[in-house]
């Protein structure tokens, strides 16, 4: 699933200015945010209610926007899949014909966020095990939620039901393709830290820019990991939604047996949902 789905971003090298335009946004309101409660004097004293507030508003907008960039990916992949070349901005246009659907999703996924959080805070190991099963739970029921939005026009009930149906129907493949792309992330993500370690060991003596130099190296390696690993997640993700339901291999994935990822030596037909 990884080595298919960077097939597609050599292809179509341009589906990964979607994520980066996401992480940016994500990151630049984070920093907004948490930067302006910081200088206020109400949250240095007594940040409880003002910090669940704020986490609140926090994993709305960041669901918002990651949700937004991932659903401009998913139709833009569309395309791509179709044999078609995709484009930035009508995959954009896409995503904002979308945004009452995303905005929804995003709401139901921040007040869960916050819920989490607060059952995180308690203390106890069974709290956190609580907090663990729910999360996993959570993650597994939404996988699909962002390329229903897109291929579909549900209500927000039929967005968790879709999700969870196509989740279901595809358990091994999309399980494996969570795993897959979590590794591949994380081994760029180790060579970043590596290289930035060596970077640091390389410029000693260089004073005050040998921490620079370490944070420019290993950062700039572990962003592009990043980068590279939601792209390729947002891929096989739409790569799987079409085969579960619409009964076509996308291209670049002809020689992929998607059934034998699960185990399942059965026809694809009866995966469609």
């Amino acid at each position: 699933m990884a080595r298919r789905s960077v097939r597609v971003l050599r292809a179509h090298p341009k589906l990964l200015a979607l994520p980066l335009l996401g992480g940016a946004a994500g990151i630049a309101f984070v920093l907004t945010l948490f930067g302006s409660l910081l200088t206020t004097g109400p949250f240095l004293r007594d940040p409880g209610p003002v910090l669940f507030a704020a986490l609140f508003v926090a994993y709305l907008v960041e669901t918002f926007v990651a949700s937004f960039f991932s659903a401009a990916l998913v139709a833009a992949t569309r395309e791509a899949f179709h044999g078609k070349d995709p484009e930035i901005w009508p995959a954009l246009a896409t995503a904002w014909d979308r945004k009452v659907p995303l905005l929804a999703w995003s709401l139901v996924a921040a007040v869960v966020g916050v819920v989490i959080r607060g059952i995180e805070s308690q203390d106890g190991i069974v709290s956190e095990i609580v907090a663990g099963v729910f999360t996993v739970a959570w993650s597994v029921m939404t996988y699909f939620v962002v390329p229903v939005i897109v291929f579909r026009d549900p209500s927000v009930r039929e967005v968790f039901e879709e999700s969870a149906g196509t989740f279901r129907d595809t358990w091994g493949e999309s399980i494996g393709a969570m795993g897959t792309v979590d590794i591949v992330t994380g081994l760029v993500v180790l060579v970043g830290i590596g290289l930035g370690a060596g970077a640091f060991v390389a410029t000693d003596g260089l004073g005050d820019a040998q921490m620079p130099a370490a944070v420019l190296v290993g950062g700039t390696v572990v962003g592009v990991g990043l980068l590279i690993g939601k792209a390729i997640s947002g891929v096989a993700k739409t790569a799987l939604y079409v085969y579960a339901t619409e009964d076509s291999t996308p291209q670049h994935f002809e020689d992929m047996d998607f059934s034998g990822l699960s185990g399942d030596t059965s026809s694809s037909d009866s995966r469609i949902i």
